[in-house]
C-alpha cells in the first residue's frame, strides 16, 4: 500500500539492534526514538501547547475513546480536525480506544463485533467495533492511527490470551477495510499475546501479513512483572519488519525507555509524566523523587542541576515544594513541563549514541531499574 509515512532508519547499534530513525508524516517529522506525551482529552493535562511545544515535544498523542464521548468525533470534524481544533501544527497519534473500553470491566460487554459499554460519567449506552474506530479516528484527522484490538490484563490464561488474540486479527481485517484516509493517515496494526512467546509470534506472523506503514506491540504493562515485560519486548521487537517504524504502546518510565530503545523499539508514549507531576513527584538522575518530602522545604537548587527545561532554569527544590504542599497547579505545571523534558532527553541522548556508535557504553551508564 502507499504509505502517507516515509521511514528511515539511520543507524543500527550492532550490540542491542537499537535504532535512530527519520519519520516524515503529513504535519512535520520525526526524530526516533521518540517519546510522546498523552493528551487524553486533547490536550496535555496542566500545559499550554507553547509549554508542550517548549519541551522537545516532537508528536503528541490523544484518545479516540474519550473525544468520542466528548466532545464528539463529529465535531472536531466539523472544526477542521484535531490540528485545527486544538491549534497544534505537529504530527498526531490517536489510540483506538480499545484499552479504555476495555478496562472499565463492570460497564462493558465483548463479543465478535466489538464492544458495548456504557458511557463512564453519564451512564449512556454505546458501541465502538472496528468499523466505528475507524469512523472516529478517520474524524479526527490524526497522523497515525491505531487498529482496535482487544488488550487483556494479566495474570490472564493462555487460553484468555489467543481468544482476544485471535479477535485483534479478525478486527484488524475489518480495520484495513474500513479504514478510509489511507493517502494522509497511517495505520499501525497491534500485536498482541499476553506474555506468551508462542502467542507473540503467531501475532506478529498474523499482523505483518498486513501491509501497513508501522506496528505497535500492545498489552505489555497490564499488571505483569518487570522481567516480564522486558522478556515480552526483547521478544517482540525485532520480529516487526526492520523497514517500519515500531511503537511501544503505554511504557514510559525513563528505564522502561532505555530497555525499550535497546531492543528496537521507536516509539513510546505514557501518562506517567503528566500523571506523577500532579501528585508532585519527578524524574531526576537520583531516581523518582516526590517533592512533597520536607527535606526539599530549603533546598534552593534546581530540580535536576543542569537541566535546560523552564522548570530547572527558573525555580529551585525548594519552592516546587512549596508549589506542591500548597496544591497550586503551576505545581503541576511545572513538574510536567519537567519531566517530559526528562523523558525526552531520555530518547534523545539514546538517537545520539546510537548515531556516534556508542549506545552499549551509554545504556550501561543509566539508572537501574529500581532507581527509575
Amino acid at each position: 500500500m502507499v504509505s502517507p509515512l516515509k521511514f528511515a532508519v539511520e543507524a543500527v547499534c550492532p550490540w542491542s539492534g537499537a535504532r535512530a530513525g527519520r519519520l516524515l508524516t503529513p504535519h512535520g517529522p520525526i526524530e526516533t526514538p521518540v517519546f510522546m506525551p498523552v493528551g487524553t482529552q486533547s490536550t496535555i493535562k496542566a500545559l499550554c501547547w507553547d509549554q508542550v511545544e517548549a519541551t522537545g515535544t516532537q508528536i503528541v498523542l490523544a484518545n479516540s475513546y474519550h473525544l468520542y464521548l466528548r466532545p464528539g468525533h463529529k465535531l472536531i470534524e466539523r472544526a477542521g480536525g484535531l490540528h485545527k481544533f486544538t491549534s497544534w501544527v505537529k504530527p498526531i497519534l490517536t489510540d483506538s480506544g480499545g484499552f479504555q473500553v476495555f478496562s472499565l470491566h463492570e460497564l462493558r460487554k465483548i463479543n465478535d463485533k466489538g464492544v458495548a459499554f456504557k458511557d463512564h460519567i453519564s451512564g449512556q449506552e454505546h458501541f465502538i467495533g472496528p468499523a466505528e474506530s475507524m469512523e472516529i479516528q478517520n474524524a479526527l484527522g490524526p497522523d497515525i492511527i491505531m487498529a482496535f484490538d482487544e488488550c487483556v490484563k494479566n495474570p490472564a490464561t493462555k487460553a484468555e490470551a489467543r481468544q482476544a488474540m485471535e479477535r485483534t486479527h479478525r478486527w484488524l481485517a475489518d480495520c484495513v477495510k474500513n479504514h478510509q484516509r489511507g493517502h494522509d493517515q497511517a495505520l499501525f496494526g497491534i500485536v498482541q499475546g499476553s506474555i506468551y512467546e508462542e502467542l507473540r509470534q503467531e501475532s506478529v506472523t498474523a499482523v505483518t501479513s498486513f501491509d501497513l506503514p508501522g506496528y505497535a506491540i500492545g498489552g505489555v504493562a497490564v499488571g505483569e512483572e518487570r522481567a516480564l515485560i522486558e522478556k515480552t519486548v526483547l521478544l517482540t521487537a525485532p520480529m516487526l519488519p526492520a523497514d517500519r517504524p515500531r511503537y511501544l504502546m503505554g511504557v514510559g518510565t525513563p528505564w522502561d525507555i532505555a530497555f525499550a530503545i535497546r531492543c528496537g523499539v521507536d516509539m513510546f508514549d505514557c501518562v506517567l509524566p503528566t500523571r506523577l507531576a500532579r501528585h508532585g513527584a519527578a524524574f531526576t538522575a537520583e531516581g523518582r523523587v516526590s517533592l512533597r518530602n520536607a527535606r526539599f522545604s530549603e533546598d534552593w537548587q534546581p530540580l535536576e542541576p543542569g537541566c535546560p527545561c523552564y522548570t530547572c532554569t527558573h525555580h529551585s527544590r525548594g519552592y516546587l515544594h512549596h508549589l506542591v504542599r500548597m496544591k497550586e497547579m503551576t505545581g503541576a505545571t511545572l513538574l510536567s513541563i519537567h519531566n517530559i523534558h526528562y523523558l525526552h532527553q531520555q530518547a534523545a541522548a539514546c538517537r545520539k549514541a546510537i548515531l556516534e556508535g556508542r549506545f552499549q557504553e551509554h545504556f550501561r551508564s543509566l539508572e537501574t531499574p529500581a532507581t527509575s
